[in-house]
């Protein structure tokens, strides 16, 4: 019997956050060593609890998630996420326009697969969650990355946005907050988009997953709320805003014209009514959860966890020679950059294993989202703030001999 082989279309898929450098530090953990995982964004695994809402969301309710739903989720979810993107003036929609998914990760598929025939390209952010990317590819399309540029506090560059738009453009995807750089886009930014969008044709995919992680004062802003004639699919959910990674809470609501997207729309329903329906016990916390506007806000004021472990992580990184950083402002990811010059770098996933060796912290280099150059990459802000700011430190003294021959 002849070997069998992966398909063609699996070529170039990668997801390094689980990846090869994951296996051997599970590896290594296995064998007796201390290791410590800044590569997954997973909050409970740094002890983040289930917030009292989702608790008692959940008590004497878990009956309600024996059957199938509505293939699109139940109604009592989808109100909720109607009511919560309305309020944040996205306009003209209705629980019609809303659908709930097992996480982002499989609602992204459901986005794309109806969009995308063989060839057709859209433009992905560089750097960005690999999840965009990949599942570009596995649709059938080409993922083509545009810039964040780092001297313009990552926000997308325009002019290269516009640059690599052709005749097979489909789409563009923002990731707003963005993972891995953590940093938040600006009004003025999201209108270009929306202007480019407007002007090619070109439906937005707008991953606001992170919407509820934003510090220093600053406000979030829809991109669906500034594009009223500007088809839109806004994805969010509540893996990190309330801790349920393991729910796979997850939903897009799609606005804009709908004479212009009811084709598009009709196949998003022959994937999820194929599918059936979404976790339906999951589903039961989604209107308490969205009604918790403290659990979400307190890690992010000065005091709470993810901002004092931001502010820990970026009082080290100060110190580190050989590397420079934008301060992030949301989310829990900073996307520092190595000189690599300096250290002689010409690997990054070379680096990632030599500190895993050396000081047995594990992380994703850039080139794990979609980054070209060996010069980036990502600390996830989650352990509490004296073991990340210890962590940190390590990587300084790590740094301090290091070279790649």
């Amino acid at each position: 019997m002849d070997k069998i082989m992966r398909a063609e279309r699996m070529r170039g898929v990668h997801s390094d956050i689980r990846g090869a450098l994951f296996m051997e530090a599970m590896k290594m953990q296995e064998e007796g060593r201390d290791i410590l995982k800044l590569n997954t964004g997973n909050p409970a695994s740094f002890g983040f609890g289930m917030p009292e809402s989702i608790k008692a969301a959940l008590e004497g309710h878990i009956e309600e998630g024996v059957g199938y739903c509505d293939f699109r989720g139940t109604l009592q979810a989808r109100e909720a996420i109607c009511e919560y993107e309305k309020g944040k003036g996205i306009q003209g929609v209705t629980p019609d326009d809303v659908f709930v998914g097992n996480g982002v990760s499989e609602v992204v598929s459901f986005a794309l697969l109806p969009l995308l025939n063989d060839g057709d390209e859209v433009l992905v952010p560089a750097p960005s969650y690999s999840l965009w990317g990949n599942s570009v590819q596995l649709a059938g399309g080409r993922p083509v990355f545009y810039i964040c540029d780092e001297k313009a506090g990552w926000y997308p560059d325009i002019g290269d946005i516009q640059a690599k738009i052709t005749p097979r453009t489909k789409a563009i995807v923002i990731i707003n907050p963005n993972n891995p750089t953590g940093m938040l886009y600006s009004r003025e930014i999201l209108l270009e988009i929306a202007k480019i969008a407007g002007k090619h044709g070109l439906l937005i995919f707008s991953d606001e997953i992170y919407d509820r992680l934003v510090m220093d004062g600053l406000e979030h802003i829809s991109l669906a709320s500034l594009a009223e004639d500007v088809p839109v699919v806004t994805l969010n959910g509540l893996s990190k805003s309330h801790c349920l990674c393991g729910y796979r809470c997850g939903w897009m609501v799609i606005s804009g014209p709908e004479k212009i997207t009811d084709d598009y729309r009709q196949g998003i329903i022959q994937l999820t009514s194929m599918r059936l329906c979404a976790n339906t016990l999951a589903q039961i916390v989604i209107p308490a959860a969205i009604k918790d506007v403290e659990t979400p806000a307190s890690m992010v004021r000065p005091g709470g966890r993810i901002y004092e472990q931001r502010e820990a992580a970026v009082r080290e990184l100060e110190r580190i020679d050989g590397i420079s950083f934008v301060k992030n402002n949301s989310a829990f990811y900073i996307f520092p950059k190595l000189d690599i010059k300096r250290y002689h770098i010409t690997d990054d996933k070379r680096f990632a294993r030599d500190l895993l060796y050396a000081a047995g912290i594990l992380l994703v280099p850039g080139s794990g989202f979609d980054w070209k150059e060996p010069d980036h990459f990502r600390i996830v802000m989650l352990p509490e703030a004296e073991i990340l700011g210890n962590a940190v430190k390590r990587i300084g003294e790590f740094l301090r001999d290091y070279q790649q021959s």
